[in-house]
This record gives structure tokens, C-alpha cells and sequence, in this order.
């Protein structure tokens, strides 16, 4: 019996021992050297694996025509045209417009800001006082009215005005004017009032026909500087300005709608008898002309009495 445990005690003993390090050192050689290691068979069939180019039969992407693709040639400076290629029919590009000269303050002056920014623009009427211009500045195509007075415009040219067929009155007084152009005002179909006083004009231009009122008082205005028959055809004229001038003599033939003639302070020292009145005629009688005024002037008015036979009013003046 005491036996029997005894062997046992050994058995287990022997069985829980580790490896000695000689045993572990040939086991390790051995795993590298590969005799442990058993290759499974996994009969692989070689003849039977899967030729990848056949892949070439079932996807052949040459079979497919390939789509026209088509494209924009650059713009053609020339013609300003883009083609479209593989095409006869040209594509037109919209053109892009050019900023304009007109801007929400209307036309640019000559100090590069909208005329009005540089004037005040109220409705139809334009008013450039006092603003320093040295001509005559681009004005909206409606307007009306407009007074630049006391600035430094020396000269009306002829397309100063061109298109204003809407302009009544202009007031250009208080300035250096000394030069009109002959077509800068004639053309001007609905102009009723110029006001050109305090400049340095010698000369008129024609004027337009619609003229209610023209005010060239304070000039240097010369009767050689007055065509003839000047007002005959001023069948509006109600209101004629003349006085401080150099005139001579009273321009003749005067519109029968002239209310007031102002010719004060000139040289005028005669008059012709059929001035104001018809000396054919003595029943013809101006009622519209009141108001006659050539105080300050070398004339005896006493002298031309039957010249104002058809006046319903004398003019004012010397008499001796």
C-alpha cells in the first residue's frame, strides 16, 4: 500500500517538472530547420486557373464609337464671333454695352462730376449759379429752365443747346460772354426767354422766332452788331431790353407785339418818323407798346413828335 503512493508521488512529480534547457534548445532548432511543420495539401489545379486576359473578350472598350464632343473656339478678335466647332453655324456673344456718359446725376462736366452734383437739378429747371463754369455745361435732354448766372462762361457754341427742343428759358446773365455762335440759339424751336444781361456782347446772333423776352442790357452791344430786320420776325416779342448798351439808333422794323422797349443810356441822337408808326397810314394805331424808355440818350425827342402819333403813351426822355 505504502508503495503504491510512493510511485504515484514520483509520477506526478516527473510530469510537473519543466523542460530542461537542452530539451528547449533542440526543440527550437528544430521548428527553424522545418521538421515540425506539415504542409497541408490543398490540390490546387493550376490548368484550371483563371486566365485574366480573357477579360478582353468580355469588355471590349472599342466597340463603342466615341461621342462628338464639341467645344468654343476662342472669340475672334475680327469678327467678335465664337464658332462652334464641328458646326457651320456661328454663335453671337451678347455685346457687352460701354458705361455711358449719362449716369443717374445726368452728363459729366468738364470737372468730371454729373451736372447734377455740380448744379441743382429740380424737375425740368437747372441752376448752375455761382459754380465756377467756364461754358456752357451738358444738360439733360429735358431740360427746361436753366439759370447759371455769375460764373465765367465766355462763349455760347453752336451744339451747346443741340437737342434742348424742350428749353424756354436761359438766364446766362452776370458772365463774360462775348461770343454767340450764329446757330447756337436759332435752332431752339420752344425758347421763349434769354437773358444775357451784365456780359460783354457786341453782336446778336439770329434768334429764334418763339422769343417772348430778350434781356441784353449791360453789354457792349454795337447797332453794326444788330442784323437787319433783326425783330421783324420775333412776332412773340413782348419784352426788349437794350438799355446800357452802344447803340446808335433803335433797331428797326419792332415786332407789333412789343409791350416794353427799354433803350436807356445809349447813344442814340435820332429816329426815323416811321419808328413806331406808319406814316401812311395815320389811322394805325399801336395799342400793345406802353412803354417806351430812351432817358439818357444825345436825342431831343421834342423834334420827332409825328413819330408818335400811334403810341398810346410818349416816351420816356428828353423833349428839349
Amino acid at each position: 500500500m505504502y508503495l503504491f503512493i510512493a510511485l504515484c508521488v514520483s509520477g506526478i512529480a516527473l510530469c510537473s517538472a519543466p523542460p530542461s534547457p537542452g530539451a528547449s534548445r533542440n526543440n527550437k532548432e528544430k521548428h527553424r530547420s522545418g521538421e515540425n511543420i506539415k504542409l497541408v495539401d490543398y490540390n490546387i489545379n493550376y490548368e484550371e486557373s483563371i486566365d485574366i486576359r480573357k477579360y478582353e473578350e468580355l469588355h471590349d472598350y472599342y466597340d463603342h464609337e466615341p461621342k462628338e464632343v464639341h467645344t468654343l473656339t476662342p472669340l475672334n478678335k475680327k469678327s467678335g464671333l465664337l464658332t462652334n466647332q464641328g458646326t457651320e453655324n456661328p454663335i453671337t456673344l451678347p455685346s457687352i454695352p460701354k458705361p455711358s456718359e449719362h449716369s443717374l446725376f445726368g452728363s459729366m462736366t468738364e470737372q468730371g462730376l454729373p451736372i447734377c452734383l455740380v448744379c441743382a437739378c429740380i424737375g425740368t429747371s437747372v441752376y448752375c449759379d455761382d459754380v465756377d463754369l467756364n461754358g456752357i455745361p451738358p444738360l439733360p435732354k429735358d431740360t427746361a429752365y436753366l439759370y447759371a448766372r455769375f460764373n465765367r462762361i465766355t462763349r455760347i457754341n453752336n451744339n451747346d443747346f443741340k437737342g434742348l427742343n424742350k428749353l424756354k428759358r436761359v438766364d446766362l446773365s452776370s458772365n463774360f460772354l462775348s461770343k454767340i455762335d450764329d446757330d447756337a440759339i436759332h435752332f431752339l424751336p420752344s425758347l421763349q426767354e434769354l437773358i444775357l444781361s451784365e456780359n460783354q456782347l457786341k453782336a446778336l446772333p439770329e434768334l429764334p422766332s418763339s422769343l417772348t423776352r430778350l434781356d441784353v442790357q449791360y453789354n457792349q452791344l454795337q447797332s453794326s452788331g444788330i442784323q437787319t430786320d433783326a425783330f421783324k420776325d420775333l412776332t412773340s416779342l413782348e419784352y426788349l431790353y437794350l438799355s446800357n448798351n452802344k447803340l446808335d439808333y433803335i433797331p428797326v422794323p419792332l415786332p407789333y407785339s412789343l409791350r416794353s422797349l427799354h433803350l436807356q443810356n445809349n447813344n442814340i441822337q435820332t429816329m426815323n418818323l416811321e419808328t413806331f408808326c406808319e406814316s401812311r397810314d395815320l389811322t394805325f394805331i399801336r395799342r400793345n407798346l406802353e412803354d417806351i424808355r430812351m432817358d439818357d440818350n444825345p436825342i431831343n425827342l421834342s423834334k420827332f413828335v409825328h413819330g408818335y402819333f400811334c403810341l398810346v403813351r410818349l416816351p420816356t426822355g428828353s423833349y428839349y
